[in-house]
């Protein structure tokens, strides 16, 4: 997306933080797209996710920001985890661990080698979440195995929803041990939906469910301030 596009919204660096246009006003092709432009600064991340918002573009590319409909959720509660997983994560000796090393956590999850069809998870992408982190708003959940990092995810609290942004695993069921020492943490805390964004086979077999823009949207706005 080299040019602009007349039929999204183009953001300065210098507009508000929350200049975003209605999310109703996304495009259904692309699903979601629903601004280009601005900045990754604190203060317009936070604005786009309590919005339902979130950036995504490749290198060479303005920032772009979405809203699909319909979103991909899982409540904490409804994690499916399985008689075998449970069986590996004993075999494994999986450690849990959160914010112990959440650079590292981000430079995995973008890592080409093992994001073989391409990153979104730039430099400049990298520093804006690392600061995210130093604030207390973006956190890790990691999976360590013999005092090495092997799997985990990173992603945005906000009141009772916690916006997962990627995952990664170099030893199977890395990951989906970090999703559930997730999953468990958020329930302790009574935070209520871990907003997953775009639907993938992966999540959906894990718990996920669709649900309409404007149900999530709803339950954002209730949750997000609390």
């Amino acid at each position: 997306m080299s040019r602009k596009r007349p039929d999204i919204k183009w953001i300065s660096p210098e507009d508000p933080p929350d200049s975003f246009p209605p999310v109703e006003t996304a495009l259904s092709d692309p699903d979601g797209l629903l601004a280009a432009g601005g900045d990754l600064q604190p203060e317009r991340l936070l604005a786009a996710y309590r919005h339902g918002i979130f950036p995504w573009y490749s290198k060479g590319q303005p920032i772009l920001w979405w809203s699909p409909d319909p979103r991909a959720i899982l409540f904490p509660q409804n994690m499916k985890v399985t008689r075998s997983l449970r069986q590996s994560i004993r075999k494994q000796g999986f450690e849990s661990r959160m914010n112990s090393d959440f650079a590292a956590v981000m430079a995995a999850c973008g890592d080409p080698l093992y994001r073989r069809d391409g990153t979104w998870i730039t430099d400049e992408m990298r520093q804006a979440y690392f600061r995210l982190h130093q604030l207390g708003h973006a956190h890790s959940f990691e999976t360590w195995q013999n005092g090495t990092l092997i799997g985990g995810l990173y992603g945005i609290r906000l009141g009772k929803v916690f916006c997962g942004e990627s995952m990664f695993s170099r030893v199977t069921d890395a990951s989906k041990f970090a999703l559930k020492c997730l999953c468990e943490h958020l329930i302790a805390d009574g935070v209520v939906m871990i907003d997953c964004q775009m639907a993938t086979s992966h999540l959906l077999r894990l718990g996920a469910q669709l649900m309409p823009r404007s149900e999530f949207a709803a339950l954002l706005e209730k949750h997000t301030e609390s």
